[in-house]
C-alpha cells in the first residue's frame, strides 16, 4: 500500500500552480519598483495664486498615478497658500464667528393702565340654603351644602370657620363671611 500514490496527478497540478503564483508576484513587484520613466506633471500655480479647477483634477491625477515615494515640497506649498473662501463655518479656525446682529422688535407705546374705582369686589359665598328644622324649646336649625359637604347649623354658629349665620328667615338667611366682611342673604332653594 503506496501513501500518495493516487494524488501523484493532484501533487504536480499544485505545484504548477504555486509556481505560477510566484512567478506573478515577481513580475508585479518588479514592474511597480521599476522608476517612472515619463510622468505628466501639470504646471505648477504661483506661490498665492489658487490653481484653476480644471488643473485640480489633473493635478491631482498625476500625483496619485504616480509611484514616487518622494515628498512633494512644492506641491505642499500650493496647498497651504489657498485661501479658504467657504460660506459656512471656517473648520481651519478656532474661534467662532460672530454672530449676526438681531434686529431689535418695534415695541408700541406703553399706555398707562386704567385704575379701578374702589377695593374689588368680595368673593361671593358658595353656601346652599336647601331646608330646615325646628322642635319645640330648641333653636332653628338649617341645613346647608357645599359640593357634596353638608352642614348643619343655627344662629350665631361659624360654619367651616369662615362663615357665621347671623339670621334664619322663613325663605333666606342671613350670613357673613368673617374673612372678608362680606354679608349676603341667601334665598332658600328647592333641590
Amino acid at each position: 500500500m503506496k501513501v500518495g500514490a493516487e494524488n501523484r496527478t493532484k501533487l504536480y497540478i499544485a505545484m504548477a500552480l504555486m509556481v505560477l503564483a510566484a512567478l506573478s508576484l515577481v513580475w508585479t513587484f518588479t514592474r511597480s519598483a521599476a522608476p517612472a520613466s515619463v510622468t505628466a506633471t501639470a504646471p505648477q500655480p504661483k506661490a498665492g495664486t489658487a490653481p484653476p479647477a480644471g488643473a485640480r483634477g489633473s493635478s491631482a491625477t498625476s500625483v496619485a498615478n504616480s509611484v514616487d515615494p518622494r515628498l512633494r515640497l512644492d506641491l505642499l506649498k500650493s496647498s497651504e497658500d489657498i485661501e479658504y473662501l467657504g460660506k459656512g463655518r471656517n473648520i481651519f479656525r478656532a474661534e467662532a464667528e460672530p454672530a449676526p446682529e438681531i434686529p431689535k422688535a418695534i415695541t408700541p407705546p406703553i399706555t398707562q393702565p386704567v385704575v379701578q374705582q374702589g377695593p374689588p369686589p368680595p368673593p361671593p359665598i358658595t353656601l346652599k340654603f336647601f331646608g330646615f328644622a325646628s322642635q319645640s324649646g330648641e333653636s332653628k336649625k338649617v341645613f346647608l351644602a357645599q359640593n357634596d359637604d353638608v352642614f348643619v347649623a343655627s344662629e350665631g354658629d361659624i360654619v367651616k370657620g369662615r362663615y357665621k349665620i347671623l339670621r334664619i328667615n322663613p325663605n333666606s338667611i342671613e350670613v357673613e363671611d368673617v374673612l372678608n366682611n362680606n354679608r349676603q342673604s341667601i334665598p332658600l332653594t328647592q333641590s
